[in-house]
């Protein structure tokens, strides 16, 4: 696929067949700016677009049906933009041959890339072209707030279309108003949250997924979350009860995915622990391995994210093997019950960390934590003090860090708004990297200096020799490892961009800057980039080196299976008393105490 999307027999899906109209549709989901304004973007993304592939095979599903008439067919391209260049021009000049007979949409546009998208949309609307926009920005805003932001309001001022809510169950009306040059100015389906079994599946095209590293895609096995966290936006969004497709559907996409040669799969589901027919999607898709391996296929790679209490569900880490589940990432954000319950986030247990941890690592599961820096009762003293003792205490492979923001949509910032505490008026600051607000015991300063530091501290030249030992002596890949620590090691520090926002090889074009900065000439522009990646080339080299080092160390030595430390120790009653997790904080020392209480109620009742 080009670098740009275009109508070329490699970038776009059409309709079979004599049609005498041919209705356009280009979906695009837009990257965000980078400090200096830069659209951030790179030659392989790592992270694909679960929100393009779904609106995708909505559309998809209404072409084939011939949705707006049977006269007229539908041609489809899609772009993630993190990956991909989008030339307005071109776009404009597309709809131009057809008449501006069709749609842009602009999907799954979070708050960071509602300016982005703005910037997308604005030419062309001034060349008469149809655009809308949906996603989260903008489904969170309806539900969380009164009345019609000032953002959202530029939008609609531009004739942009708002699209708040899931699309499943609506895609043919909205094709057809486009159609029919009759788009609602904002379509709200926020209270109307549609089923998803037997909805089309997410499935892109291998042409749209040839961009992402190792050929990913991702697909929603459900949405919904039962939890109640005041930073979270998907409660809001897409609500607290699971919503999902069934064995069969999960199974026809993946099935679908490898017939076009895609292996890796990012399952989105916010809390798949949480999805009531996991153990079914488990099972068949361990079932569908069994048959790949039986006829010497190449086997699916799966990557899902689950909270901290799943591994009390009985089966569930071992179904979650046999799937085919390599990494899974973990909603840690704090070892502070005192913080944790601060942000409602009570189902955090930071007793079951330690088992929780092991219980992955003894399956051979890579595991990524997230951890949330600015709690109320944080301070840069606080925070070393915590990833010391995460670092010494517990099982993790790779930790992520970022900075607690309030994003529209979230209960933490609907109180904001309510109270009227300052926030950032930049929507592309809140991309959980940056400072958008103030904080009861740090300066913003030291807050991002906090942010800045956290990654060196933790991924220390000892601690990442540490974490090669635990996987090697428990039997886990310190090879692939070793890559996922370069990549979250390095990624602030030398792109200044977070990883799970990163790739392979940045691409910086000089035309493409947020509207409000000036475009800088070319004999000044093209220089300082030059200087600016033989300087990245350099340090990355450099900082692969010394971890690939110490992976042919710990390869090499051939004590390795017998190293042990207090993290890799099996869980015993005594751990509460001797480890700095347990008794860091008096808030720690209480929770101790209060599940101690439970335990020896629970255990005199049962006997009684």
């Amino acid at each position: 696929m080009a670098a740009t999307i275009k109508s070329s027999p490699s970038s776009v899906t059409t309709t079979k067949g004599q049609a005498s109209k041919r209705f356009q549709v280009a979906l695009i989901k837009p990257s965000h700016y980078d400090d200096d304004g830069y659209v951030i973007q790179w030659v392989r993304s790592f992270i694909p677009s679960n929100s393009l592939a779904t609106v995708y095979s909505l559309v998809d599903d209404s072409r084939q049906r011939a949705a707006i008439g049977a006269e007229v067919a539908i041609d489809i391209t899609a772009a993630d933009e993190i990956n991909t260049r989008i030339k307005t021009d071109e776009i404009i000049a597309r709809f131009a041959a057809h008449n501006n007979f069709g749609l842009v949409f602009l999907v799954g546009v979070q708050s960071n890339q509602f300016p982005r998208a703005i910037d997308i949309a604005r030419p062309l609307r001034a060349a008469g072209v149809s655009v809308a926009i949906g996603g989260f920005h903008v489904s969170g805003c309806m539900a969380m707030l009164p009345g019609i932001q000032a953002d959202m309001q530029q939008a609609l001022d531009l004739g942009i279309t708002l699209y708040a809510g899931e699309l499943e169950g609506r895609c043919d009306d909205l094709l057809r108003d486009a159609a029919r040059g009759e788009l609602k100015p904002l379509y709200n389906y926020l209270h109307d949250l549609p089923s998803l079994e037997g909805a089309p599946s997410p499935l892109l095209p291998k042409q749209f997924l040839k961009r992402t590293y190792q050929l990913q895609t991702s697909f929603d096995a459900g949405r919904g979350c039962p939890y109640q966290c005041s930073f979270c936006t998907i409660i809001n969004v897409q609500g607290r009860k699971s919503r999902g497709r069934s064995a069969d559907d999960v199974e026809r996409l993946v099935r679908e995915n490898l017939k076009q040669g895609v292996f890796w799969f990012f399952m989105t589901d916010d809390n798949f622990a949480r999805n009531k027919d996991w153990e079914a999607i488990l099972d068949r898709l361990a079932k569908l391995r069994a048959e790949i391996a039986q006829s010497g296929g190449r086997d699916i790679k799966l990557v899902i994210q689950v909270d901290t209490l799943c591994h009390k569900i009985d089966g569930f880490i071992d179904k979650a093997k046999a799937a085919g589940v390599v990494r899974v990432f973990l909603g840690l954000e704090s070892i502070n019950p005192q913080s944790l319950a601060a942000a409602n986030k009570r189902q955090n247990k930071i007793t079951e960390y330690r088992q929780m941890l092991l219980a992955w690592k003894n399956a051979g599961v890579l595991t990524y934590a997230g951890y949330i820096l600015g709690f109320p009762h944080d301070t840069p003293q606080s925070i070393a003090d915590d990833i010391a003792i995460i670092q010494e205490e517990l099982p993790l492979d790779i930790l992520e860090f970022f900075c607690l923001t309030p994003l529209p949509g979230s209960e933490d910032h609907q109180t904001k708004v309510k109270l009227g505490e300052p926030m950032d008026a930049d929507l592309n600051r809140y991309d959980l990297e940056h400072v958008v607000t103030t904080h009861p015991k740090m300066s913003r300063a030291e807050w991002e200096q906090v942010y800045r530091s956290v990654w060196d501290l933790y991924y220390s030249r000892e601690h990442v020799e540490r974490i090669l030992r635990r996987a090697a002596a428990t039997g886990g890949g310190i090879s692939r490892l070793a890559s996922m620590i370069f990549l979250f090691s390095s990624m602030v520090k030398i792109e200044k961009v977070h990883p799970l926002q990163g790739g392979i090889i940045r691409i910086k074009r000089r035309t493409d800057r947020r509207s409000s900065l000036p475009i800088v000439p070319a004999w000044q522009f093209y220089p300082a980039l030059a200087v600016e990646v033989a300087i990245k080339l350099y340090r990355n080299v450099r900082h692969w080196m010394w971890i690939d080092a110490l992976r042919r160390e710990v390869r090499n030595d051939p004590n390795r299976l017998a190293y042990r430390d207090t993290a890799i120790t099996p869980v015993d009653e005594h751990d509460v008393e001797k480890l700095e997790l347990f008794n860091h904080s008096a808030d720690a020392q209480a929770t101790v105490d209060h599940l101690r209480k439970v335990k020896e109620l629970t255990t005199v009742k049962s006997v009684a």
